[in-house]
């Protein structure tokens, strides 16, 4: 049997079931949730550590699943993508059990550069969409909004790397922008046509002080 953790893994917003995979993330944006507490929707998204199995969570999301659930999604309090076997692992369950549920990722785009390869194709089958966090339409702004552990052309471009790759390969794309954030101005519409050109559509989430909607 699998020893459980006190880690809480999922949480629902709505009718929308999501998966906090891991607190550890390549960014520190200076919008992120994270700076404005611990929980979300009632729940603590702080892990106890980070030693946990696909499994740990699997038998989780089979107490917590609820018919009402008309979505899964990976996002939490850190990158899912640092844990793509585990994401991998644990979507695939998702398919084989309950696969009139659709999968979605959110994510800040680094996987590549986290996993020093190509890895969509590894998640083709698994997810029905992706969520990447372009957030601007420079390099420069998003190092001041981010602050990405990698060099700051390097990690922009990986961005836009990740969201091309993902839309080539047939999964559902949105490159998303964080706008209204205290003094920064984001130009919405470069960031627009970016997205386009890469093969994206384009989502513009309002900065909440409590977190985002979904």
């Amino acid at each position: 049997m699998t020893q459980q953790t006190e880690n809480k893994f999922t949480y629902y917003l709505g009718d929308v079931m999501y998966i906090n995979v891991t607190n550890l993330c390549t960014n520190k944006c200076d919008f992120c949730i994270r700076s404005t507490g611990d929980t979300v929707g009632g729940v603590n998204l702080v892990l106890e550590e980070e030693k946990f199995t696909a499994q740990n969570i699997i038998d989780e999301l089979k107490q917590t699943f609820e018919d009402r659930c008309r979505e899964i999604v990976f996002c939490g309090y850190g990158e899912p993508l640092i844990k793509l076997d585990i994401v991998k692992e644990t979507a695939k369950f998702i398919k084989d059990n309950y696969p009139q549920v659709p999968i979605r990722l959110n994510t800040n785009g680094h996987a590549n550069l986290i996993h020093k390869r190509n890895v969509v194709p590894e998640l083709v089958g698994l997810l029905d969409s992706v969520s990447v966090s372009l957030n601007s339409d420079n390099a420069e702004q998003y190092a001041q909004l981010c602050s990405p552990n990698f060099n700051k052309e390097t990690a922009y471009q990986a961005v836009k790397d990740f969201i091309r790759e993902c839309a080539e390969s047939g999964i559902e794309t949105t490159a998303s922008v964080v706008s209204g954030y205290e003094d920064y101005e984001v130009n919405l519409e470069n960031c627009e046509k970016i997205a386009r050109e890469l093969g994206a559509k384009f989502r513009v989430r309002e900065w909440l002080p409590a977190g985002y909607d979904t």
